[in-house]
């Protein structure tokens, strides 16, 4: 396998569908497709798009949640040279017609027989049955009303897909993620976790999200490993996906995590022999729920730290070392790191500053959209991923949290996974979102929203002693409001734009 270096994404399936016709690729309410199958619907579809006249440089929309259906689209695509875009179904009307109106597909499909929402998306926009062979039946498609402009061969052949980034305002941005990227990161991440054919990865990550395509789809492929493919994520299901068909590899961002083990306090406490890697990554990893996670699975919760603009992971934490802080590990094969000031300087090892990156997984810009690329890349093929962190002295990274959201609270920088952390670890919440809130002043006050366990009520006076003791003065939130449920992002992200809306 290690030999093995794929051009485009859809050279992954083709070669083990060559090599292990016969092996497991995806399970599917309880259905098994091989590797061969795989193929043969990806041959089939190819057609099909082909006859609906999509070729070299045209858009595919899929308007979903996961099911083979995707899957086989997007390796379709990538063999005429057309880009898949994989949209989440849960969004909205308005930011699915955004989508639609910027990437001016030449098809919209919607995968209505594994989602209702995708469905009801559909019918809105008066979608018809596909009749494609091996699509579902449920499956129907939007044809353009006019052959939309084509984008040239030259960059046609670079891009695998386009990836719409969540809680963008204004005009969307379209990711154009390298097929170069793509194949490369899912060599590194195979290779990191020693996937084989005896794996079975747990796949709810939606295939709408880089996570999803990068470290779940393709490195599960590229290690001839198969995928147990859910349309969306159920955390009492994924204990009986770890029994049958026995998941071997659980990865998820750390939201999943939180509800993983908010269902493990009620279930019968079990062992899963065949369990052998959990990760995540996404966002920052909690200290309490990273020594939850580690306690109830009795192994390490490895980490990783990743952008929708690079494809694939940047750093991971090593199998044969796995670490006891959160870090996000060491980098990857390719890729380079400078943390700087606002200024662009270097900034020696422990101090925060700006993370800008380089390497094959370089998003190739947003899709017409000059002027946020011009933003993003900047000159000599550095990244500026708008995250901020650290590189300890031998090298790990310590995510701090995203520019935009840092808190600077009396001339001091409040970084919310930090106080996030704190809270987190007061018995009875589950999880906690951290934002800023500007005062008259022309401060910010930090405001705290938790999450708590079901049933369970915060004790305030015990909480407001707890964070006066763990926090400093400026660190310590002004308020702390109780919500139900913490808002995130169709991939399981936190959202704070919509707590930012609620303060007013």
């Amino acid at each position: 396998m290690s030999s093995f270096r794929p051009e485009f994404i859809h050279d992954i399936p083709r070669h083990w569908a060559t090599q292990t016709p016969q092996a497991p690729c995806l399970y599917e309410s309880g259905n098994v497709i091989s590797y061969g199958d795989l193929w043969r619907r990806i041959e089939s579809a190819r057609d099909w798009l082909a006859a609906q006249g999509v070729g070299e440089g045209d858009r595919v929309m899929v308007v979903g949640e996961n099911c083979n259906e995707m899957v086989v689209t997007m390796f379709a695509c990538s063999t005429l040279h057309a880009w898949p875009i994989q949209v989440n179904a849960r969004l909205s009307a308005r930011e699915i017609d955004n989508i639609r109106d910027h990437a001016q597909p030449a098809l919209v499909l919607f995968t209505g027989h594994v989602s209702d929402v995708a469905a009801a998306h559909g019918r809105r926009l008066d979608a018809k049955v596909t009749a494609c062979p091996v699509y579902d039946e449920g499956m129907t498609v939007v044809r353009a009303a006019t052959a939309p402009d084509r984008v040239p061969a030259g960059q046609a052949h670079k891009v695998a897909t386009l990836i719409y980034t969540s809680g963008t305002t204004g005009a969307p941005k379209g990711v154009m993620v390298p097929h170069e990227g793509l194949t490369h990161f899912a060599r590194i991440s195979a290779t990191s976790r020693n996937m084989g054919q005896a794996d079975v990865a747990y796949g709810a990550l939606p295939m709408s999200h880089i996570f999803g395509i990068a470290t779940v789809l393709l490195a599960t492929l590229y290690g001839g490993a198969s995928l147990f493919l859910r349309p969306r994520f159920d955390a009492d299901e994924v204990f009986d996906a770890l029994e049958s068909p026995g998941v071997t590899i659980l990865q998820g961002v750390p939201t999943m995590f939180t509800r993983i083990m908010a269902v493990a306090q009620q279930r019968e406490r079990k062992t899963y022999p065949r369990l052998r890697y959990l990760y995540t990554g996404g966002a920052p990893l909690d200290p309490t729920l990273k020594g939850d996670v580690e306690t109830y699975f009795g192994q390490p919760l490895h980490h990783g730290y990743g952008i929708t603009e690079y494809a694939g992971s940047l750093f991971i934490t090593r199998m044969e070392a796995p670490r006891a802080d959160c870090s996000a590990g060491y980098i990857v094969e390719g890729v380079e790191i400078n943390i700087t000031d606002g200024d662009g300087n270097l900034l020696p090892a422990g101090e925060r500053g700006q993370i800008r990156v380089r390497g094959p997984g370089v998003m190739l810009g947003y899709y017409r959209n000059p002027e946020q690329t011009a933003e993003a890349l900047l000159p000599g093929g550095w990244l500026n991923t708008g995250d901020l962190g650290y590189l300890d002295a031998d090298g790990a990274l310590f995510i701090s949290g995203r520019s935009k959201d840092l808190i600077i609270r009396s001339g001091f920088n409040v970084y919310p996974i930090e106080v996030e952390s704190v809270i987190n670890a007061f018995p009875g919440v589950r999880q906690s979102a951290v934002v800023g809130r500007n005062t008259s002043d022309g401060n910010e006050e930090v405001v705290a929203f938790i999450e708590m366990q079901d049933g369970v009520e915060p004790d305030r006076a015990k909480l407001d002693a707890y964070l006066r003791d763990s926090l400093a003065p400026y660190k310590r939130p002004a308020e702390v409001r109780v919500i139900d449920v913490i808002p995130t992002t169709a991939s399981g992200k936190l959202l704070k734009q919509p707590l930012r809306a609620l303060l007013g």
